[in-house]
């Protein structure tokens, strides 16, 4: 597997929590919690790339040039409905963000993703957007959730999952080899349900007490 585009965030705060979500006890309150600081957490890394210039500030002692965020436009789109838990743990970090949504199912005769709702920003296509979905199983929810940001002419897409398995990733690197990965863990795989192994359950499910 070409882990080049791959960003597995291994920083010790991240793995703590991670193995709370793992927990089978832990109950809805705290799950959903700990996947709003988790997104928080990758959010650093997956805009540590973010363009800055220099800008003259005052302070109480002098004038001087300092590093700020050129303004650059960025977007953050949820998969529905497990992708919701992320939105406000990156809102903390990014209050101006703004949000598009897209909501898939899987066909029960083709296994394949099919959407049912998507809005998004009316300048989208000027955005940098991140996806957010907290598990990358099969690949093929992300995988259609990236075409569909391509299709707005979306030039430049990050995929965030929480929890990755191995066949997501060639799945998403296999029809969009431009997306960079960001994941806090890369799992065995998928067992006979589709479910990431040892993964965390559904995470839907999880967020939201519908278990």
């Amino acid at each position: 597997m070409n882990m080049e585009n791959v960003h597995i965030l291994d920083h010790p705060l991240l793995q703590h929590k991670l193995a709370i979500l793992r927990d089978q006890n832990t109950g809805v309150k705290d799950f959903r919690q700990v996947v709003s600081e988790i997104a928080t957490l990758m959010c650093y890394e997956a805009t540590r790339d973010l363009p800055l210039e220099e800008v003259e500030i005052t302070t109480p002692i002098t004038t001087a040039k300092f590093k700020s965020l050129t303004g650059k436009k960025l977007a953050i789109v949820p998969v529905l409905r497990a992708g919701l838990g992320m939105v406000d743990g990156i809102l903390t970090l990014i209050p101006s963000v703004k949000v598009g949504h897209i909501g898939l199912y899987r066909d029960p005769d083709t296994l394949e993703p099919v959407e049912y709702y998507c809005k998004m920003p009316s300048d989208i296509a000027e955005r940098d957007v991140i996806i957010l979905d907290p598990m990358l199983a099969t690949g093929g929810s992300a995988s259609a959730a990236i075409q569909f940001m391509k299709n707005y002419e979306v030039k430049h897409i990050k995929l965030m999952n929480i929890i990755a398995a191995p066949e997501g990733i060639e799945r998403v690197q296999r029809d969009h080899p431009d997306v960079d990965i960001y994941c806090a863990a890369l799992d065995q795989g998928l067992n006979e349900h589709g479910y990431i192994v040892p993964g965390l359950g559904d995470a839907g499910d999880r967020i939201f007490g519908t278990k």
